[in-house]
């Protein structure tokens, strides 16, 4: 009997750390898994869906609505059945939306739509990780089951060195195997 394969979620949201995305999925896909990218609009600023595609061999997916692609099934829905969620890197803004129960786009749909585990890999300013109202959102996942690997410290987009800088992805896909094997 063949083995099920094991589906991945990745969720790529609006960070300069985006780039790493590519590198994550190609990952994971050497590991053997089926790996579907999401990606919120404000991602496409950063990396495009062409390489994801390529990398994951999949549809990347960015709408929330889109008839022909989803033949009449809520692509949150059919999405959520992943065997695990990974938002990476996941900013400040989606992590306070999910915390908050705002479900605006297809990644906040999915995640709050989902039974399977969801991991972050935070990435953003150190100003902006350490500010109360993030970890408090951060906090509240948490709680609520969510998976956090990272941020790490190192070299920021914005010129400083500190804690905010999206983990390892060795670091990140481990995090992926600790939950689907």
């Amino acid at each position: 009997m063949k083995e099920a394969q094991r589906t991945i979620v990745v969720c790529v949201t609006g960070s300069i750390a985006a780039y790493k995305s590519a590198e994550i999925v190609r990952q994971l896909k050497k590991k053997g898994y089926v790996v579907t990218v999401v990606m919120t609009q404000e991602a496409e600023y950063f990396i495009g869906k062409t390489t994801l595609e390529a990398l994951s061999g999949e549809k990347v997916w960015t709408a929330m609505f889109d008839k022909e692609a989803w033949q009449g099934a809520l692509g949150h829905i059919e999405l959520a059945k992943a065997d695990l969620v990974l938002v990476a890197p996941a900013t400040a803004n989606v992590i306070g939306k999910i915390a908050s129960g705002i479900a605006d786009d297809l990644t906040t749909c999915l995640v709050m739509a989902t039974k399977a585990p969801v991991v972050f890999a935070p990435a953003m300013n150190e100003n902006m990780y350490n500010s109360p109202i993030v970890q408090e959102n951060c906090q509240k996942l948490k709680k609520h089951g969510a998976y956090f690997v990272g941020p790490a410290t190192g070299d920021l987009a914005c010129g400083v060195h500190g804690t905010g800088h999206i983990a390892e992805i060795e670091e990140i896909v481990e995090a992926v195997e600790k939950f689907v094997p």
